[in-house]
């Protein structure tokens, strides 16, 4: 099979497609003939070096992908060669096959194509574990994603409005807070300009933020937690502004917040599968009545990955990167 990997750490350059033995599924395994896959900030990452594969994943790149069953591993009941599926991966999404656990996989939502379903699996299910789930965000509170115009941020949009919550977002331009409020978010601001905590303020009389969904990390613990509402909660789930800052207890107690994070790649598939049981009941009738879409920027061909993720560090699209296998 064509797989992509990255040749040495560096550069979009590093990627090359190469040919790679054919997987075969094991027990509870499905053998998925790609049709899609998306680049994740992960993918690029895991590029630099910086992100390296579980123990036991693919050094291929790709943590999500759509297509159809190929083959089905002994015990799987469920599941037959030619069905439509999508899946979360912990590697292997950059490439003509890939196997996955069929615990995890997912049906492809009806009247989405393929192509279209390589977009939901990573954002979809980042967003619903970390606002919904860890987050508890509930209707009639106000969540604000950092980084909306992202493939997590424009899901998280969604799924927040569909919970009947209000939603703040920041972005990198004026453009991109624009997309976010096209999508369905309330209000918006350039992370660039502004004083997080004093805009979020502003914008809530006074009331701050129930929720937080967070890519940046350490630059932001500290503004994150001057803009949350009493008993309100931070969630991060990327490090782009740092690992390490320093934490204003006092803060935390008086106002009794809760600062969570999470990472999906290096579960386990047992503690994987409860989370895409709740995606299948909680989200995914969301596609079927209209309120949710995977929001797709460009559709390139996998020889194109290295363009794929220099438009991913450029920050120059809205929502997903799809690339065609």
């Amino acid at each position: 099979m064509r797989a992509v990997v990255a040749t040495e750490p560096g550069g979009p350059e590093v990627l090359r497609v190469v040919q790679r033995p054919d997987p075969a599924p094991g027990p509870a395994e499905l053998l998925v003939r790609v049709a899609a896959t998306a680049v994740n900030r992960a993918d690029v990452l895991q590029r630099r070096g910086l992100y390296p594969p579980p123990p036991g994943a693919s050094d291929v790149l790709g943590l999500e992908a759509s297509g159809e069953v190929e083959a089905v591993g002994p015990g799987v009941t469920g599941w037959s060669v030619g069905d439509p599926v999508c899946a979360v991966l912990p590697g292997g999404g950059y490439a003509e096959l890939v196997v996955v656990p069929a615990g995890v996989a997912l049906p492809v939502p009806s009247g989405l194509s393929l192509v279209e379903a390589a977009a939901i699996p990573e954002v979809f299910t980042t967003a619903y574990d970390n606002v919904l789930v860890r987050g508890r965000l509930a209707a009639d509170e106000t969540l604000l994603v950092h980084g909306g115009a992202s493939g997590v941020g424009t899901a998280a949009i969604q799924l927040a409005k569909r919970a009947g919550a209000t939603v703040l977002v920041t972005a990198g331009s004026p453009q991109r807070v624009r997309a976010c409020v096209k999508l369905g978010a309330d209000d918006g601001f350039v992370y660039r300009y502004a004083d997080i905590a004093a805009e979020v303020r502003a914008r809530t009389d006074g009331h701050g933020a129930d929720v937080i969904l967070d890519v940046v990390g350490g630059a932001y613990l500290g503004p994150n937690l001057r803009a949350l509402a009493v008993e309100g909660r931070l969630v991060v789930i990327g490090l782009q502004g740092g690992a390490k800052a320093e934490l204003d207890l006092s803060l935390v107690m008086t106002q009794r917040l809760s600062v969570a994070g999470s990472t999906l790649r290096a579960r386990s598939v047992a503690e994987r599968e409860p989370v895409m049981a709740g995606l299948l009941r909680d989200v995914w009738p969301g596609f079927a009545d209209g309120s949710l879409r995977p929001v797709v920027d460009r559709v390139l061909p996998l020889e194109e990955a290295a363009e794929a993720h220099r438009v991913m560090e450029a920050s120059e699209h809205i929502g997903k990167i799809v690339l065609r296998v």
